[in-house]
């Protein structure tokens, strides 16, 4: 199965958490790679970058480096789309993923969408509830967690302005954890 690679390593500010990765991104090679996508609009219009990337490998690699952003998704199997991933694939995926979290223990876990922090929850702590947008009652270990709209141009409820906005939130969360570290220093 060609998939995307886990950008991961302890000490990361912030793990992203995709879905899953479209065909397209696995062909690729990088996450968010469809131009419909509104990840990198949103994420070079936020604070949680200093500078406009490109999209593309150099700009990952970048992030995680720079930026302290890692990558990974709760489900590695790349699909067409978000309706072709099956229960089976949650029930296997979701607690990779958890074990991934708890090794790395980024400080905010950021879930796009709430239907993957809804199958991660279903399928790790057995919880079904409704999900609000930003930050999260429920940590996974010693990761907050924070949910924005998926960016995906499928999903066009939300407005690009609605994604920055929800970015900038993300930012503030990561800025104030920093502090909050640095103070205990």
């Amino acid at each position: 199965m060609k998939t995307l690679p886990d950008y991961l390593r302890e000490g990361l500010d912030i793990v992203s958490v995709g879905l899953n990765p479209s065909v397209y991104s696995a062909g690729r090679g990088f996450y968010f790679a469809r131009g419909q996508n509104r990840f990198w609009r949103a994420l070079n219009a936020s604070k949680l970058v200093r500078r406009t990337l490109t999209p593309g490998n150099a700009a990952i690699k970048e992030l995680f480096r720079d930026h302290s952003i890692g990558f990974t998704d709760l489900v590695k199997r790349p699909s067409a789309g978000a309706g072709d991933l099956t229960p089976a694939d949650f029930k296997h995926w979701a607690p990779v993923l958890h074990e991934k979290l708890l090794r790395y223990a980024p400080r905010i876990a950021w879930f796009h969408g709430k239907v993957a922090y809804q199958n991660y929850l279903r399928h790790v702590e057995a919880v079904r509830e409704e999900i609000e947008w930003g930050e999260q009652p429920r940590t996974i270990g010693k990761s907050c967690v924070f949910v924005t709209p998926n960016p995906s141009g499928a999903n066009a409820t939300f407005a690009l302005a609605d994604l920055i906005a929800a970015y900038d939130e993300l930012a503030r969360l990561r800025d104030r954890l920093t502090l909050a570290k640095k103070g205990r220093s």
